[in-house]
């Protein structure tokens, strides 16, 4: 039978886990850790994200002084708007801390004060980046357009003496490209991990599943088999321990012969037991271990010892070689007739029973088990009913179908029919 290993937390897989997560983005560590969220639900920033913030903000600062530089050596532009642009480009380094609570906002504010402001050209493109790392790109097309929709009217307003407009131009519409294709590597990279993640956690989850199945599946079958050997076991020992107690007086040699059939069916089905527990017990799913499993050529002793427990049994077999019939047709077929002997044993007492196997190869196997009514009464004995369904489930799972049913007359038939190629 198969055994399931129970999977151990993340915890103690990976004790350094919790470490390996300060260098990981926010975003990533939120969708692995939902607890990884401050009060109001928002990922927490990681080692990682304060060093990429920071580094952000001097980049932006340092784009600033190179704007705040030529702007103070243009005599063409106004102190007022030399001031205004400084100010301007202050507070967009500033606003760059804010990229991660609101990148949407933060890059449309920058759409006007990279147009106004020369000094904010760093904290524009951060922005930016920013956009197409935790946005979707059609955010990053309407923000990125209007930017680069502006860079031509920017340049006319605010002419570079050292190259000419079209190249400046040109260099600003490559350099907005870039960063904007940086920050979309950054995004699908970022996606392409928690998908993987994703992937995993679902193979665990079907993994786990399927070994549930399987372990039910097994615990279905030890069942069945269960049900099939122990079933035709106590039968005997019911049906002789009654006959005793109805009859105290029979003479001592049936008191005997009695005796003996309910010692040799208790030894059978304890033995039995032993060999299904020892099934459970084992490491895997060895068909061949224990005895061997009953065939076809198993049926006459089925027959002999249903008839030495006092049953009047008929067996017509019409199939020549026996050996020839497949492993699981035949076990199936012995199951089948087994389970109708234990039920004619219980609810038709001193009926006879005719069972009839026939069949070739190619056209299948087909066996018929029939009981008249009972001739008297039938004491109660308890069953639950589930032998003839088992039966069913056998015959399908084998490629066949089995019908059973009563007879217009009061008696019972059971008619199945399995394969054998």
């Amino acid at each position: 039978m198969p055994i399931v290993s129970r999977t151990e937390p993340p915890q103690q897989q990976s004790p350094n886990l919790p470490v390996r997560r300060w260098f990981l983005p926010s975003a990533v560590t939120s969708a692995l850790d939902p607890d990884h969220t401050d009060r109001k639900g928002r990922p927490r920033r990681t080692a990682r994200d304060w060093a990429v913030d920071l580094a952000c903000f001097l980049l932006a600062v340092a784009v600033g002084l190179l704007g705040a530089d030529q702007t103070n050596g243009d005599p063409n532009i106004p102190h007022a708007v030399e001031v205004l642009d400084q100010w301007l480009g202050a507070f967009a380094c500033a606003a760059v801390w804010l990229r991660r609570r609101w990148p949407v906002g933060l890059a449309v504010a920058m759409v006007p004060v990279c147009f106004l402001s020369n000094t904010a050209g760093g904290a524009g493109l951060v922005a930016l980046f920013t956009l197409a790392v935790h946005r979707p790109f059609r955010y990053v097309a309407w923000a990125g357009g209007a930017q680069l929709a502006l860079l031509p009217f920017f340049f006319w307003w605010r002419p570079d003496t050292d190259l000419p407009y079209a190249v400046v131009v040109g260099l600003g519409v490559l350099l907005a490209l870039a960063v904007v294709s940086w920050g979309m590597l950054a995004r699908s990279k970022r996606q392409l991990m928690l998908s993987l993640r994703d992937r995993a956690r679902r193979a665990e989850t079907e993994a786990a599943l399927r070994a549930e199945q399987a372990q039910r599946l097994a615990r279905e079958a030890i069942a069945r088999e269960m049900h099939d050997v122990l079933a035709h076991r106590l039968t005997l020992l019911s049906v002789h321990a009654g006959a005793l107690e109805i009859r105290p007086d029979a003479p001592r040699a049936e008191v005997a012969r009695a005796a003996g059939v309910i010692r040799e069916s208790a030894h059978e089905a304890l033995q039995d037991l032993r060999e299904i527990i020892g099934v459970l017990r084992a490491a895997g799913d060895d068909d061949e271990a224990g005895r061997p499993q009953p065939t076809l050529a198993a049926l006459e002793g089925l027959v002999a010892e249903s008839r030495e427990a006092g049953m009047k049994v008929t067996l017509d077999n019409q199939v020549v070689d026996a050996a020839a019939v497949p492993a699981s047709v035949g076990r199936t077929t012995y199951r089948i007739i087994q389970e109708c002997l234990t039920n004619a044993r219980k609810h038709a007492p001193g009926a006879e029973v005719t069972v009839t196997v026939s069949g070739a190869p190619g056209t299948g196997l087909t066996l018929r088990v029939r009981n008249p009514p009972p001739p008297g009464d039938v004491p109660p004995v308890p069953g639950s009913g589930q032998g003839l369904i088992g039966c069913a489930e056998r015959a399908t799972l084998t490629g066949g179908h089995l019908d059973h049913g009563v007879e217009a007359g009061g008696g019972f038939l059971v008619h199945a029919w399995l394969p054998w190629n």
